[in-house]
């Protein structure tokens, strides 16, 4: 059953491919949904998926792409909508 989680990722995490980067990984894992940049620096990630894959997207976004310094993942679980794909923008 699918469920859905929104995440607010805070640290060095716009200006380093992290939302395009997220967005390759929830392809791989068929998770819909979006990585928008937060006005205050933070990038907030909503997911729709099977457990297992947001269980495994959240661990990825513990650390994100290379370049990124997360310094905290903060999780929340979400209504689940019917999403075609993944978008970042």
């Amino acid at each position: 059953m699918p469920s859905a989680r929104r995440f607010t990722i805070k640290g060095r995490v716009q200006g380093v491919f992290f939302r395009d980067s997220t967005r390759r990984v929830a392809e791989s894992l068929d998770i819909k949904g979006y990585a928008i940049n937060l006005s205050g620096g933070d990038v907030e990630v909503f997911a729709c998926g099977d457990e297992s894959a947001l269980d495994e997207l959240a661990s990825w976004l513990e650390h994100g792409p290379p370049m990124a310094s997360v310094t905290k993942v903060m999780a929340a679980a979400a209504e689940w909508r019917r999403l075609e794909s993944f978008r970042s923008g």
